[in-house]
């Protein structure tokens, strides 16, 4: 019998409508429906790191609320089981839906007419309205405001302020009178338009735009039923949310729908089973679990479905970031900025290291005022799911961690690339370095190093792996190695039986050099180093340098451990080819 053909995996696919229909491998998270409607306020705001499932959970919500919805796309999922529910809300609001993940303007008017455009395309779904008589002319005079469309901007709409800034809570009204019921108001990605103008200057004019947007759809609408709104911080009161007293806000502290925004440990292991990658589930934990929502830990969605989409491929494919290529890192530039203007270099040593740190954290933030102090570094890095909780402490105060090795990861290349910078800014050392390393002066080049390991964070030795350490400081003499001209670096190259940690010939002269390097576990070094000499000779590492017709080779043992070295170095000499 042939195996029954396995579902596809949504990988960026975030509409719930096409992922039922085209049979993809769903999830469920549709209980959110029943525990919404069971405790939810007049605008309900939930706050997560980015590719944690929101826009597909409000594209579900949409999909169940909306008059005329397809009611079969439910169909077997948990809340089908919910008759009593489905009856009395399926298919039976008016839902208007927006997601400002695009309001992404290189300035202030681009942003402003992207913002027009969406609104304005949600409008042109219930173009309806203009062959009614349900509504009058005068309420079609309204609806036509929100479709005009920019002469200069081909295929954009364009409003007038005062138009913008009720868009959304003039559609609202327009379809509570052609429908006789209230309205359900659906924002995604709320906060996209105000973090862009942060990063580019036009902050003041942003928040004003959408705290007047905000306050009419969502304070003095009496078509609204209720709203959802996501994003990854919650913005403060007083910069757009002024005098929206029914907000009730739901963030990665909150033990309420803590299950249905990332995957939890039996939904990752039932995926798993499904596509019988069971023995992946190890590397899949190590990688991708850790975040802690609520009272629930759960694993980053996006990761999962890419790293076991992989594996549909390549059977023997190895974990990697998914994560980051999503969006920039610069909130962890920025965190390792503030080193010794209020962050110790100790403490960023020590979430690297997988050690937890105890911090007060503000979950009410301005985006023009993010970076202004390390304190509020500590709260974005929390909020947007670099760092997770541990546990609370007392009062706001949290016990903070690195999720998983994924973000470790991330952690690690950026201190690397801020030291590489630091590096070719360090001409004289890197050039006496290399002239140590090149005459064989294993005392020199190990003093040296452990200058540059002063300047640099280290790895403790805590949770992390061994093979983690040693990548690290791998890591650190590429970096320094990279830049010296007339040098050929190349890193774990196949030589001899096995696999070299860094191999570099000098091109100009017939000089090459093995390092080997280790982790010195609790400051052993003399067996670190022995280790690594007998491993370049049982390996046979120099074999790839004498084929290149190297008389000189030099054999570098390297242990290393938190911020000290020991260098030792063997020669050895082979009659040059004439």
């Amino acid at each position: 019998m042939p195996h029954a053909e396995k579902r596809k995996l949504p990988v960026g696919i975030e509409k719930f409508e096409e992922i039922r229909r085209e049979g993809f491998y769903y999830v469920d998270k549709t209980t959110m429906i029943r525990d919404l409607l069971r405790k939810w306020g007049k605008v309900n705001l939930f706050t997560r790191p980015r590719r944690f499932g929101k826009s597909l959970n409000m594209s579900m919500l949409k999909a169940f609320f909306e008059i005329g919805c397809d009611k079969t796309l439910f169909d077997g999922l948990a809340i089908s089981g919910e008759q009593d529910l489905c009856e009395k809300y399926m298919g039976k609001f008016p839902v208007i839906s927006v997601n400002l993940k695009g309001v992404n303007g290189a300035d202030y008017e681009t942003a402003r007419a992207l913002l027009c455009s969406v609104i304005g395309n949600e409008a042109a779904r219930f173009r309806f309205l203009l062959e009614t008589d349900r509504i009058s002319e005068l309420e079609k005079e309204l609806y036509r405001q929100l479709l005009v469309t920019d002469p200069n901007r081909q295929g954009m709409y364009a409003m007038p302020d005062a138009v913008l800034m009720g868009s959304l809570k003039t559609l609202s009204m327009l379809l509570k009178e052609y429908y006789k019921t209230e309205v359900i108001i659906l924002i995604d990605e709320y906060d996209v338009p105000l973090a862009k103008a942060s990063e580019r200057g036009y902050y003041e004019s942003m928040a004003l735009l959408i705290r007047n947007l905000f306050e009419q759809a969502l304070k003095t609408n009496d078509s609204l039923y209720f709203a959802v709104m996501t994003g990854c911080l919650r913005v403060a009161k007083e910069s757009i949310f002024t005098g929206l007293n029914n907000l009730k806000l739901l963030s990665v502290t909150n033990v309420r729908f803590d299950e249905y925004f990332g995957f939890t440990d039996e939904e990752v292991r039932e995926l798993l089973r499904y596509y019988g990658r069971e023995d992946r589930y190890e590397a899949m934990r190590e990688w991708y679990d850790g975040y802690r929502f609520g009272n629930v830990e759960v694993y980053c969605p996006w990761d999962v479905i890419s790293y076991c989409d992989d594996l549909t491929d390549d059977p023997e494919a190895e974990p990697r970031d998914y994560w980051s290529n999503t969006s920039s890192n610069d909130v962890i530039r920025h965190f390792i900025e503030k080193v010794d203007h209020g962050l110790t270099r100790s403490e960023i040593e020590a979430l690297v290291s997988g050690e937890i740190l105890t911090k007060e954290i503000h979950e009410d933030l301005t985006y023009n005022r993010l970076y202004d102090s390390v304190d509020h570094i500590w709260s974005v890095l929390f909020a947007t799911g670099y760092l997770t909780q541990r546990g609370k402490a007392e009062g706001k105060r949290y016990r903070l961690a690195i999720p998983n090795r994924e973000i470790r990861n991330i952690f690690t290349e950026q201190i690397m690339t801020m030291f590489k910078e630091a590096v070719a800014k360090d001409g004289e050392s890197l050039d006496a370095f290399c002239a140590a390393l090149q005459k064989g002066d294993a005392r020199e080049a190990e003093r040296l190093f452990t200058a540059y390991l002063g300047k640099t964070i280290s790895i403790r030795d805590t949770s992390v792996r061994k093979a983690s350490k040693e990548n690290f400081y791998h890591g650190i003499l590429l970096g320094i190695l990279g830049f010296k001209s007339g040098w050929y670096v190349r890193s774990n190259e196949e030589s001899g039986e096995g696999w070299s940690d860094i191999l570099v010939r000098l091109e100009n002269e017939d000089t090459g050099m093995i390092i080997e390097i280790k982790y010195a576990e609790e400051g052993r070094y003399a067996a670190a180093c022995e280790q690594a000499l007998r491993q370049i000779e049982e390996k046979d590492y120099t074999a790839k340098l004498k084929e290149e017709g190297c008389s000189l080779i030099l054999k570098y043992a390297v242990a290393c451990f938190r911020k000290k070295c020991r260098i030792v170095c063997e020669r050895e000499e082979y009659p040059s080819e004439e």
